[in-house]
Formats: C-alpha cells, sequence, structure tokens
C-alpha cells in the first residue's frame, strides 16, 4: 500500500483524486494539505511514499515546496490546470503529471511509473527544478526552511549573504537565517544589479553599502548601512567601482 498526500488549494480537486484512487486501490491518503506551507510541514512529519502535489497555489507554489524539502522531497505526481503548451516543459523532463481534472486512466499509468522506479521519479524532479533554476530569470525572493517553518524573503530585504562550506548565512537588518546552498550557485540567480560578490565568501547589497574604507595594501571594507564591515577583495573593489 502506498501511502500518499495530496496537496491542492482546491477541495474539490483534492476529493476528485482521491475519488478516483479508491476506484484503483493501492493508494491510502493519510494527509491533505491546502497550501504549500501545510505540505511542507506534512510531508516532513508524515514521511509519505507518494505527493499528489498542485503546481499553482498562493504563496508558494508546488516548485516552491520542491525546493524548500531538497532531498527530503518524496517521488511526486504533478497536479496541474496547465495548457498543453506549458506541460510540453513537463513532457521534455518526462515528469509525471496529471491534467485537471484528473482522467483515471491516466491515474493509474501515473501510478505505475512511480512504483515501478521511485528512484527514477526522484532524478526526473532534480532535472526539471535544475532546468528552472537555469531559466536565466532572477530571483526576487528566497525560500528559507527553518524545520518545519517556511520563510519567505524578498530579495531587496538581503543585507548581505556571508559562505560557511555548503551553507550560506542570509543577513537581513533583524537577524539572520541558514540555508543549505552554495554562494557561487545562488550568486547566479540574484539580480546582478543588486548584488555584488565583493569577496570569495561574501555578497552584498550594493544598496547597503555605506562606504569603503581601506583595510591593508590589496584589500578593503565595505562598511554596510547596519554597521557591519565586509572583507572586499582586489576584484571584488574592482566590480564595485564599475556602479561607483
Amino acid at each position: 500500500m502506498i501511502k500518499a498526500i495530496i496537496v491542492d488549494d482546491e477541495p474539490l480537486a483534492r476529493q476528485s483524486v482521491i475519488l478516483a484512487l479508491n476506484d484503483i486501490g493501492g493508494v491510502q491518503i493519510i494527509a491533505e494539505c491546502e497550501n504549500g506551507f501545510e505540505a511542507v510541514k506534512t510531508i516532513r512529519e508524515f514521511k509519505p511514499d507518494l505527493v499528489f502535489l498542485d503546481i499553482q497555489m498562493p504563496k508558494l507554489s508546488g516548485f516552491d515546496v520542491i525546493e524548500l524539502m531538497g532531498q527530503e522531497m518524496p517521488p511526486v505526481i504533478f497536479i496541474t490546470a496547465y495548457d498543453e503548451f506549458a506541460v510540453k516543459a513537463f513532457d521534455a523532463n518526462a515528469v509525471d503529471y496529471l491534467l485537471k481534472p484528473v482522467n483515471p486512466t491516466r491515474l493509474q499509468q501515473a501510478l505505475d511509473k512511480i512504483s515501478a522506479k521511485p528512484s527514477a521519479s526522484l532524478k526526473k524532479i532534480d532535472n526539471l527544478m535544475k532546468s528552472r533554476g537555469e531559466s536565466g530569470k532572477s530571483l526576487e525572493r528566497l525560500l528559507i526552511r527553518d524545520g518545519a517553518e517556511v520563510h519567505i524573503l524578498n530579495v531587496n530585504d538581503i543585507v548581505f549573504i556571508q559562505a560557511h562550506g555548503d551553507y550560506i548565512k542570509i543577513h537581513t537588518r533583524e537577524r539572520y537565517f541558514i540555508k543549505m546552498e552554495r554562494i557561487s550557485n545562488l550568486h547566479q540567480r540574484l539580480p546582478g544589479n543588486i548584488f555584488k560578490r565583493v569577496h570569495r565568501s561574501y555578497l552584498i547589497n550594493i544598496n547597503c553599502l555605506k562606504k569603503i574604507e581601506p583595510y591593508s595594501k590589496d584589500d578593503k571594507l565595505a562598511i554596510l548601512s547596519t554597521g557591519q564591515q565586509i572583507p572586499i577583495s582586489r576584484t571584488g573593489y574592482q566590480e564595485i567601482r564599475k556602479i561607483l
């Protein structure tokens, strides 16, 4: 018996999947979620074998849920109202999906694929998320998970970001957050006109730069509006000079 949860902000959509599953058998729905915040908490708590995941939801989309869960994300069958043109993106990555309203035959086919090779399904999701990350569109917000709690940061509220190996520490004026991501990867996704790599371990929000002071022969210090001091390498200083 496959233990699954359904994530969809539309109660009728959730019910249609449940009714179709009842006819097919072999799947037990252990929880329902009406938004992405509930999904993150429920997936972490129940650790289901499978997630039926809506894509278009308020605040947190289905893709946001996957990003927040990372390696903890179980195999997924997307539920989508996307038109045929948009669905081609899923076909290109061989991701399992269901169009609304759910077709029982198509549901059975998706379940068969997941059951046969669950690890292959996870790889497909990784490929899809990678293609989305390489879309070239700059981030407008940053999603951070702290246990079951989810934070949504507007990138303009970030003062600076510090690298710690595979992790980064994201500083706002009020506090900092920890996220598992390399600073070089995040740098590529942030707006280039706002965030500058001033040091191999630091990204700063150029709008929070108050002044630059000499530190040594080749290095300088960025004095931020919060009073924090960030080292600037020679290469980093050349980057900043281009916009000053």
